[in-house]
């Protein structure tokens, strides 16, 4: 009890210590394809990226044993109930040694309702190699990545970039979120 306390202590004084920043999404003619690939989900069934061209897909590359992903999964679950009516995804993979061994128990705990697949080393190295996680690709509905962040960046930073991916429009950092809350920016990095 005492060492979540600290962690979740030691979080909030490092979100709250760092600078505000403006959106991470690119301007269009910077982005560019993401690398397709096809992998299992927790049923056997094989997903591919593309199956999900013409939504905004937040890809999230994460492990069970990853502390900042714990963090950031309740977010991902609550955007994929919030958002899956506006053409609107998460899609994890997870990158455990141990594949469904540890990533299925995992899932069955936390409830999560979107895709997950099990990643492999392809997989990461058409990505550049994943070198921290949680690392989360934004990608629009042109299937192309938005916004790229390593670590643990904020609720609000994720949700800002969904929005304008979603509404094609940008939102004022000040102005207040469909969550209630504004739309403050913070980043912070975490690595593996």
């Amino acid at each position: 009890m005492r060492r979540k306390w600290w962690v979740s202590a030691v979080t909030a004084l490092i979100l709250a210590g760092c600078s505000q920043v403006k959106t991470a999404v690119k301007p269009e003619k910077d982005r560019h394809t993401a690398p397709d690939f096809a992998l299992k989900d927790v049923a056997g069934k094989t997903v591919k990226l593309s199956d999900f061209h013409g939504k905004v897909v937040l890809l999230n590359f994460w492990a069970t044993w990853c502390g900042p992903c714990e963090i950031e999964i309740p977010w991902f679950i609550d955007f994929q109930q919030s958002f899956k009516d506006r053409n609107f995804v998460v899609l994890g993979v997870s990158l455990d040694d141990d594949g469904w061994t540890a990533v299925k128990p995992y899932i069955e705990r936390r409830k999560i309702n979107y895709p997950v697949v099990v990643g492999n080393d392809q997989t990461e190295l058409l990505y550049g190699g994943i070198d921290a996680l949680p690392t989360t690709f934004v990608i629009d509905r042109a299937g192309r990545i938005a916004a790229v962040h390593q670590g643990l960046i904020s609720k609000s930073e994720y949700e800002h970039e969904i929005l304008d991916l979603l509404d094609g429009k940008n939102i004022k950092v000040g102005s207040v979120l469909p969550s209630g809350r504004p739309a403050v920016l913070w980043t912070g990095l975490w690595a593996r």
